[in-house]
C-alpha cells in the first residue's frame, strides 16, 4: 500500500504541490479597515501571493455583509458579486445595496488564476461609513468658548504682519468637557469629531489615539475635516467624560509680536462632534455637541502655527477631562457657526514618528545652553524639568546656529519659541500640542542641565529630546547601493520629504508651512516610491478644487490662505499640478475615478490658460525657480520667460487629451489635440534655433523640458539631447537646472540611456548639489543647491534624484503603458563606481524588488515580480555573455522569453515570481 502511494505521488502533476494562490492585504479606498468612508460605491483592492511563476488572476468573487457572523457563513447579504471573469484586483467598485451612514460593512474576496487554482477566502476586512450629509450629524452644533465677531475675521489672510492698525489679539485656548452615561452590553462606539484649528481628544482622562494636529488644514470658509475614532474599548459602563483641548492652527493666527508668515483668522477655536453608541440588542444612542457642554480657558496661554506656544502649568485643572470633576465654575459652551462642508479626513494623520536625544550640548557666554540633536527634522521639543513654582523655561528651536553657537532663526521664522511656567511639584514633563517647527538645535533659557553648576538655582533640565512629527504615511520603498555618497544623499532627501509631509505637502516645516503645488507633481514620483501618499495626493487634489477661482486659476498654494502678489500666485508650473497630479495618481495607483472627479477643474484651468496665452504661449510666473545662476537664487535666471510655462502648458494639453479620450469626451479630446499642435508650432517658432539645435538660451532646463514634454521634432531630438550632455560636460559635470527643470533633466537623461551623466553630476561634493550640501553639514535637503544659510535648510523641492535611485540605479520602473505597475521594467544602470544597488517598492500589486552586483566579469541580478503583473528585465550585458536564470540558460527556460538585445541590454520577458539572473 505504501509503495503504491509513493508511485502515485511520483506521477502527480507538480502544480498540485506548488504553493497555492492566496489573497492578502484587502483594502477599501486604499486603506485597511478604514473609517469615514463617504463614497456611495467604495473601491476594493487586494494583492495575490503565490509560490508559482507567471500567476495572473482570471476571476474574483467578493462578498459584503452588514454583520461579521454572516460573512463567516459566506453570506453576502449586502453584495455578492458572484464569480466575475476579470483580472482586476485594484479599484473594484462596490455594486451592492445602498450604504448607510456610520454603519460598518464586512467583506472578503476569493480569486481564480491562470493555473486553474482557486484561492481560499481572504481574511475578513471591513470599512465603516462616515457621516454623509448634514442630517447624519444628528443635530450636533458647533460649540466654542467665545465667538470672533464677523467684523474681526480676516479672510483671506494678510501676507506678513498686516497693517499697523491690527493690534495685539491673542485668543483663549479652551477646554471643553461633557460627562455622560452609557449602558451595559455596548457593541460599538464611534466618535466623529472636528475641532478647529486643531483638537486634542481625551476620554476618561486618557488621550484618544496618537494623532498630532488633527484635523488637516483646509480652506475653512469652504470645508473642514472630521476624524472618526473607535472608542469602544475606552468606554466603561456607567459614567464617562469626554475632554477636548482646542488650538489655533491655520484657523486663527494671533497677532502677537512673534513671527508670523501670515496674519488672519476665520474664527476662534470651536468644535463639533457626534458619538454613536451601538448596543448588542440593536439599540443606538447618540451624544452630540450642544450648549450643555461646559468650557473654560486652558493652561495653554498662547499658540500659533508660526510663532510657538506658551503653557502655564499653574492654570491646569486636575481631572478636568475625567469623571468626578466639579465644573460648576465653568461656563456653558456657546453655539456658533462653522464650515458648512464637513468631510472625513482620509489622508493619514500626523503622528510622533521618532525621538532624538542630544548628541552634545554647549553653554553660551550668556549662560544659556544649546543642545545639538544631530538631525534637522520637523517636530516639537519635549522637556523634563524640576524647579520652583512660577519659574519660566524658554526653548528656542533652530535648524542652524550662529558663530557663537546660539540658535539662528534668521531664515526659518524669527522669533519662534516655547515658554513653560512651572508649577513646582517635582518632575514636570511638557511638549507643545498645537504647533511645530523645523530644527536640529534647541536653545534653553532659564534652566540649567542636571549635574552642571547652578549657582542661580535655576530649574534643572532633567531630560530634553526632539519629537519628529510628520504625516504617518507608510514607508513603501527601500534603497541602498555601494556608493556611500548616494546613500547619504538618499537620507538627505528623505529627511526633507518626511519633514514636509504634513496635512499638505509643505515647502518647509518652519518659515511658511504652505502647500506650494509644484512639489506635488515634480517630486511626487520620488515621494511615491518612498511613501504611501495616496491619501495626501487626494487631499491635495481636493484642496486645488476648492482653491480654484471663478475664472479658473489654480493658485500656486492650496489651501489658499493668502492671495500672494504676482508672480507668486499665477505660475503655470505650479497650477499645472491640477492636471498632472490626477494623471500621475491614475498612473501610479490605477485610480480612474480621480480623473472623472478632477475633469471639470482641469477643463476650467486650461480655459484660463488659453485666455492668458499670447500666440498660444504663456509668459507669467516664476519660471525655473531657484536655478543655479550668477545671482542669489529666486526667479529663473538662466531660462528665458515663457519656456517652462509653455512647455508644461503643452504637457497639460497632451495629458488632458488622453483623459478626454478615456472619459469618452471626444469633442474635448479633438479640441485639446488641435490646441496642443498650435502650442507646439508656436513654441518651436519662438524658442527653437534650428542651427544650434537649442531652445531659448540653451539652458539645461530649456532643452530638457522641451524634450520631455514632446515638443522637439523627432529629427532634432538626438541633437538636443547631445546639447544637454555637452552643457553639463562643459561645466565640469555640474548642474544649473532648478526646482522646475531638474526633474525633467534627470528624466530625459535616464530615458535616453545617459545615467552615466546623472552619476557624474551627482557623485561630487565640490560644486553646488547634493554632495555639496552634505559636505557643508546639511542633514536634510536644503532650499538652495549651495546650502545657503540665508534660506531654508529643510526643503524638499529639489529632491528629484530620489526617483532615479529607484528607476535608474536599481532599475524599478513602470513600462510606458503601465497602470499601477501592472507592467514592470527592471532596467538597472551600472554606472560610475557603483558595484551594487538594491531597492524594493511596495506597488499596488505587491512588492517589486531589484538587487544587483557586479565583480570580476560577473553580473548578478535578483528580482521579485508580484502576481498579476508582467515584467521586462533588461540586463546590462554584451551579446557574448552567457546568461542564466536560477542556474538555467535563459533560452531554454519555458517560463520566460528571451527577446534579444536593445541599446546594449539583453531583454527577457517574465511573469510573476522570484528570479536570479547571472551573466558571465
Amino acid at each position: 500500500m505504501i509503495k503504491r502511494i509513493y508511485l502515485l505521488l511520483l506521477i502527480l502533476p507538480v502544480q498540485l504541490f506548488a504553493q497555492g494562490i492566496k489573497v492578502i492585504n484587502p483594502q477599501c479606498e486604499y486603506k485597511q479597515n478604514p473609517q469615514g468612508i463617504e463614497s456611495a460605491s467604495p473601491r476594493l483592492s487586494w494583492e495575490l501571493e503565490s509560490g508559482q511563476h507567471n500567476v495572473l488572476q482570471t476571476a474574483y468573487r467578493v462578498l459584503v455583509a452588514d454583520d461579521a457572523d454572516k460573512l463567516k457563513n459566506n453570506t453576502g447579504n449586502v453584495w455578492d458579486s458572484k464569480k466575475v471573469s476579470s483580472s482586476a484586483s485594484l479599484q473594484v467598485i462596490y455594486k451592492g445595496i445602498k450604504l448607510q451612514a456610520s454603519k460598518t460593512y464586512y467583506w472578503k474576496v476569493m480569486v481564480w488564476d491562470n493555473h486553474q487554482q482557486v484561492s481560499a477566502w481572504s481574511a475578513a476586512a471591513n470599512w465603516q461609513m462616515g457621516l454623509l450629509s448634514k442630517t447624519d450629524w444628528n443635530g450636533a452644533d458647533w460649540i466654542a468658548y467665545d465667538k470672533l465677531p464677523d467684523t474681526s475675521a480676516i479672510v483671506p489672510f494678510y501676507h506678513g504682519r498686516g497693517p499697523k492698525k491690527l493690534g495685539m489679539a491673542n485668543d483663549v485656548l479652551p477646554l471643553i468637557r461633557k460627562t455622560f452615561s452609557i449602558g451595559n452590553q455596548l457593541k460599538k462606539a464611534t466618535l466623529y469629531i472636528c475641532g478647529l484649528g486643531h483638537f486634542d481628544l481625551s476620554l476618561n482622562g486618557k488621550k484618544v489615539g496618537d494623532h498630532f494636529l488633527d484635523p488637516g488644514w483646509t480652506q475653512y470658509n469652504k470645508q473642514a475635516l472630521y476624524v472618526p475614532f473607535d472608542i469602544t474599548n475606552q468606554l466603561i459602563a456607567g459614567q464617562n467624560t469626554i475632554g477636548v483641548m482646542l488650538g489655533n492652527g491655520f484657523y486663527y493666527i494671533p497677532r502677537d509680536k512673534r513671527y508670523r508668515k501670515l496674519t488672519g483668522g476665520y474664527g476662534h477655536p470651536k468644535m463639533i462632534c457626534r458619538l454613536v453608541m451601538e448596543y448588542q440588542d440593536g439599540k443606538t444612542e447618540n451624544l452630540v455637541s450642544d450648549a450643555s457642554w461646559k468650557t473654560a480657558p486652558g493652561p495653554i496661554t498662547f499658540t500659533s502655527i508660526y510663532g510657538g506656544e506658551d503653557y502655564n502649568a499653574n492654570l491646569e485643572q486636575a481631572g478636568w477631562n475625567a469623571n468626578g470633576f466639579n465644573d460648576n465654575q465653568w461656563q456653558k459652551a456657546i453655539v456658533v457657526d462653522g464650515p458648512s462642508l464637513l468631510n472625513a479626513q482620509m489622508a493619514d494623520p500626523l503622528k510622533i514618528m521618532q525621538e532624538f536625544t542630544p548628541e552634545s550640548k554647549k553653554q553660551l557666554s550668556s549662560g544659556e545652553w544649546v543642545y545639538d540633536l544631530g538631525q534637522n527634522f520637523s517636530g516639537i521639543p519635549q522637556i523634563t524639568v524640576q524647579g520652583k513654582k512660577g519659574d519660566t523655561v524658554r526653548i528656542i528651536p533652530a535648524e542652524l546656529v550662529n558663530a557663537d553657537g546660539s540658535a539662528n532663526q534668521k531664515a526659518s521664522g524669527n522669533p519662534h519659541y516655547y515658554n513653560y511656567i512651572l508649577k513646582g511639584d517635582g518632575l514636570e514633563t511638557w511638549q507643545p500640542q498645537f504647533t511645530y517647527y523645523g530644527f536640529r538645535y534647541l536653545q534653553v533659557e532659564g534652566a540649567t542641565p542636571q549635574n552642571e553648576t547652578n549657582t542661580s538655582r535655576k530649574p534643572v533640565i532633567v531630560a530634553i529630546k526632539g519629537l519628529h512629527t510628520r504625516n504617518a504615511a507608510a514607508t513603501m520603498g527601500k534603497f541602498t547601493c555601494s556608493n556611500e555618497l548616494f546613500n547619504r544623499t538618499f537620507k538627505l532627501i528623505d529627511w526633507a520629504m518626511k519633514s514636509n509631509m504634513a496635512s499638505v505637502f509643505t515647502d518647509c516645516p518652519h518659515r511658511e508651512k504652505l502647500g506650494w503645488l509644484e512639489e506635488a507633481h515634480l517630486v511626487g514620483s520620488s515621494l511615491h516610491y518612498n511613501y504611501d501618499i495616496t491619501g495626501l495626493t487626494h487631499k491635495c487634489i481636493n484642496d486645488m478644487r476648492i482653491a480654484q477661482t471663478e475664472d479658473g486659476l489654480i493658485p500656486e498654494i492650496a489651501p489658499e490662505f493668502v492671495k500672494f502678489d504676482e508672480p507668486f500666485r499665477d505660475s503655470p508650473e505650479w497650477g499645472s499640478n491640477a492636471i498632472i497630479l490626477p494623471w500621475y495618481v491614475y498612473q501610479w495607483y490605477g485610480d480612474k475615478q480621480v480623473l472623472t472627479e478632477s475633469y471639470d477643474m482641469m477643463k476650467r484651468y486650461l480655459t484660463y490658460l488659453d485666455k492668458k496665452a499670447e500666440d498660444h504661449l504663456l509668459y507669467q510666473g516664476l519660471g525655473d525657480w531657484y536655478d543655479l545662476g550668477p545671482k542669489h537664487p529666486g526667479v529663473s535666471q538662466l531660462t528665458p520667460k515663457g519656456i517652462t510655462a509653455s512647455a508644461l502648458y503643452y504637457y497639460d494639453l497632451d495629458i488632458a487629451g488622453k483623459i478626454a479620450v478615456m472619459l469618452g469626451k471626444t469633442e474635448d479630446a479633438a479640441a485639446y489635440k488641435k490646441l496642443a499642435a498650435q502650442v507646439k508650432s508656436a513654441y518651436n517658432k519662438k524658442f527653437f534655433n534650428a542651427e544650434t539645435k537649442q531652445y531659448g538660451s540653451g539652458s539645461q532646463a530649456a532643452n530638457a523640458m522641451s524634450v520631455y514634454a514632446g515638443l522637439v521634432e523627432p529629427q532634432y531630438k538626438t541633437a538636443v539631447v547631445n546639447n544637454i550632455v555637452k552643457d553639463i560636460r562643459d561645466r565640469g559635470n555640474s548642474l544649473t537646472a532648478g526646482d522646475i527643470g531638474y526633474r525633467y533633466l534627470l528624466r530625459v537623461l535616464d530615458d535616453e540611456g545617459r545615467s552615466d551623466v546623472i552619476f557624474d553630476m551627482n557623485s561630487r561634493d565640490d560644486v553646488p548639489g547634493y554632495g555639496y550640501q552634505l559636505a557643508h553639514g546639511a542633514t536634510a535637503l536644503t532650499e538652495s543647491w549651495a546650502a545657503l544659510p540665508s534660506v531654508s535648510n529643510n526643503h524638499f523641492m529639489l529632491g528629484h534624484l530620489m526617483e532615479w535611485f529607484y528607476s535608474g540605479l536599481a532599475g524599478i520602473r513602470p513600462a510606458d503603458d503601465a497602470i499601477a505597475f501592472n507592467k514592470i521594467e527592471i532596467r538597472p544602470e551600472t554606472v560610475g563606481n557603483v558595484t551594487s544597488a538594491s531597492a524594493s517598492y511596495q506597488s499596488p500589486y505587491g512588492t517589486i524588488s531589484s538587487s544587483w552586483k557586479k565583480a570580476a566579469g560577473k553580473f548578478e541580478l535578483s528580482v521579485s515580480i508580484p502576481a498579476n503583473t508582467t515584467a521586462t528585465i533588461c540586463l546590462p550585458v554584451n551579446k557574448t555573455a552567457l546568461i542564466t536564470a536560477d542556474g538555467q540558460n535563459i533560452k531554454s527556460r519555458k517560463d520566460m522569453k528571451f527577446i534579444g538585445y536593445r541599446d546594449g541590454k539583453a531583454l527577457v520577458k517574465a511573469g510573476s515570481g522570484n528570479y536570479t539572473f547571472t551573466a558571465r
